[in-house]
């Protein structure tokens, strides 16, 4: 039977906080090394000695004594079905002790992660069975110990993650040198040392504040290869042995990992998509939202608890298929319904393929032989990417990029159409100069005119053999290239029109390539450009009965001061152009502030983008960070403040860190590096 969840006693500094609900108790995993990793275990208070239940891992590197009010509110689900949650904070951040890991999923940080479910199998109040869930980072780290197979990790959740670090994640989107907000401000938070005490003092600057950016270490790896292979999956998915259940959102970039697990691993997979964006599935954006952590239950009971709930004789795919909406950027809810799907691939889709044509037309007809020219925009592909700029959320109105692309219209649709998968672009084209990115999209027009983005993906021009062995483009020679774009699902209503348009740009979602240049495009012939749509044929299926939101409990002693920016990312403030120059600058910007029982924080976020249509590779990005906590008695201020340059050959970083305690400054650290452009 559920067990009930009442109130629970706020916990400042470890020791363990008993009420008639919800245990919260902090305790110090060792490592083979002797570093102590910090940990939060949630417990129901009516635990009794003897009691064993499942643990369930989530293990990050966000702090987890700050996000406790956030773990609560999640976790109190799990532990009203009788399960230990345990969340974890990665060596050398949060409250755990040791050095900062290099960077995100590094060997250190996975082998930390076999000890600690080692150990959570290993306590006493655990049956030995242990599960992983998580949202992004979390996700991550699911998928990526799942193919290590620790002994007792029997099943796992990933939400909103991806098993290619180099395509997917926020560092190279499609192989194009991408910048984020994320990179930037995580850069700051590496450098904090552990709540309430925020200690500062040398352990704290040796192992953190001083250690190098991760910035540096990502994007010096321009190409695929070994660095990113140490934690992709993309080629280990003979080695993911236990159920995996992936959880994705039309509006997140991560989502191309549901089709990808369904069709290559063998071990039992569950998937769903809806049309959220980066955020849980129980408290979405945009809505509609479902109850995730029923299914989640349901799951977890299958393999931890050895029940049989059902959960294996539904299909394995349950999709959100999404009708038509007006261009962002925002979105409150999107407009659609769930559908069961068998699995993937599936068998009814129809692969159509759609012909550019000499007249601007897209159609199931041959195009007649001929060649369309385009100039190359650096500063357009601005709405491509909605506020925060990559491959997700809610896009803004595609017809002013469209108006610097090549682009191929429908007729006006005599019938609904519905595609749901990857719509693939195969196209034969040119360039002029030795550098060339290709970006290819999906779009509804309505009669109104209004352009919603459907899918897009991008392409790096120099990796059209190998990622890993680019080779620069021979101008004027002409070459295949095929793009997939990134999952999606919609239904383009009678009377709209279906948009696949070209271009060369996604600024500043994405680098822009140095050369002014003219690029084109082949039409015509058996292999003339075309794009291939996933056309879902008419029909009946049934539907899953998703439970809806259930209410969280709250947390005391935490309170939410200013949200900031609804995607909680730095969003687009401002742009401006100069016309006569070609120059163009976007500015995003973020704030937030949230009381903790041992002070306030406040966080402030500014960045700028300059490129140029004359002189593209000059383009810039510079960020300013700052984070601010109030204790009592104690101002502490961290700042960070960044320029990312470019220039033909290389990319020049230029990053310093400072600290100050009321008002006086503690310390500061600087690094400057100019690392050359590698076929980007």
């Amino acid at each position: 039977m559920p067990r009930g969840l009442l109130v629970l006693l706020l916990i400042a500094r470890g020791a363990a906080a008993v009420d008639d609900g919800i245990t919260i108790e902090e305790v110090w995993i060792e490592m083979p090394d002797g570093v102590l990793l910090a940990a939060d275990l949630y417990k129901p208070t009516d635990l009794k000695p003897g009691d064993k239940l499942p643990v369930l891992l989530e293990y990050t590197a966000y702090r987890k004594t700050e996000s406790r009010s956030r773990n609560y509110a999640l976790f109190s689900y799990f532990l009203n079905h009788d399960y230990i949650v345990a969340r974890v904070d990665i060596r050398g951040t949060g409250n755990s002790k040791g050095r900062l890991i290099p960077y995100e999923y590094a060997d250190e940080e996975l082998d930390d992660g076999e000890v600690i479910i080692d150990w959570l199998s290993k306590q006493p109040f655990s049956n030995g069975n242990v599960g992983m869930f998580g949202i992004s980072w979390g996700g991550f780290n699911a998928v990526q110990l799942a193919v290590r197979q620790p002994p007792a990790l029997k099943a796992i959740i990933a939400v909103h993650a991806t098993e290619d670090l180099y395509q997917d994640d926020v560092h190279f989107m499609d192989g194009v040198m991408h910048l984020d907000s994320w990179e930037m401000s995580q850069e700051l938070k590496n450098a904090r040392p552990g709540a309430p005490d925020f200690l500062i003092d040398d352990d704290n600057f040796k192992n953190r504040f001083d250690t190098e950016p991760w910035v540096l270490s990502f994007k010096r790896q321009q190409r695929d290869g070994p660095f990113w292979d140490r934690a992709s999956s993309r080629d280990k998915y003979d080695r993911i042995k236990i159920p995996a259940f992936y959880i994705a959102g039309w509006y997140d970039g991560y989502r191309d990992i549901v089709p990808r697990m369904l069709a290559n691993v063998e071990a039992p997979v569950k998937a769903m998509i809806g049309a959220w964006s980066h955020a849980w599935p129980h408290d979405p954006y945009p809505q509609p939202g479902m109850e995730w952590r029923h299914e989640a239950v349901r799951w977890f009971d299958q393999f931890l608890k050895g029940e049989d709930t059902g959960i294996l004789d539904e299909p394995r795919l349950a999709v959100y298929v999404r009708e038509w909406h007006p261009p962002g950027p925002y979105l409150e809810y999107a407009p659609g319904f769930w559908r069961w799907e068998d699995g993937w691939p599936i068998d009814r889709i129809q692969q159509t393929r759609m012909y550019a044509q000499d007249n601007h037309s897209l159609s199931i007809a041959q195009a007649d032989a001929t060649v369309h020219s385009l100039r190359y925009t650096p500063t357009s592909g601005l709405e491509a990417g909605g506020p925060v700029m990559w491959w997700g959320d809610v896009a803004h109105d595609q017809r002013p990029t469209d108006a610097y692309s090549l682009v191929y219209d429908t007729e006006p649709l005599a019938s609904d159409t519905e595609i749901l998968g990857l719509p693939l672009a195969r196209l034969n084209v040119s360039a002029d100069a030795p550098r060339a990115n290709w970006m290819v999209k999906l779009s509804d027009v309505a009669p109104d005119g209004r352009v919603t983005q459907v899918a897009g993906a991008a392409f790096n021009g120099t990796h059209r053999n190998s990622a890993r062995e680019p080779r620069d483009i021979v101008p004027g020679e002409e070459f295949a290239l095929d793009i997939e774009m990134h999952f999606t699902s919609w239904v383009f209503p009678k009377g709209h029109r279906i948009r696949f348009s070209v271009s060369n740009a996604q600024w500043p979602m994405l680098w822009p390539t140095p050369y002014p240049m003219t690029t084109t495009l082949r039409l015509g012939g058996a292999h003339g450009s075309h794009v291939e749509l996933p056309i879902v044929p008419p029909g009946e299926r049934a539907s899953p009965e998703f439970l809806p939101p259930a209410a969280n409990p709250k947390y005391a002693g935490y309170e939410s001061i200013d949200t900031g920016m609804p995607s909680g990312y730095g969003e687009i403030s401002a742009v401006t152009r100069n016309p006569r120059t070609g120059e163009a600058t976007v500015t995003a910007t973020n704030s937030g502030a949230t009381k903790f029982p041992w002070g306030t924080e406040t966080y402030l976020e500014t960045i700028e983008h300059k490129t140029s249509d004359a002189h593209p590779e000059n383009t810039s990005m510079t960020g300013t960070h700052r984070l601010e906590l109030q204790l009592e008695g104690r101002t502490l201020l961290w700042e960070g403040q960044l320029s990312f340059t470019s220039d033909l050959e290389n990319f020049y970083y230029e990053y310093s860190r400072k600290l100050s305690e009321n008002g006086e400054l503690v310390r500061e650290k600087s690094w400057q590096e100019t690392i050359p452009r590698d076929y980007q």
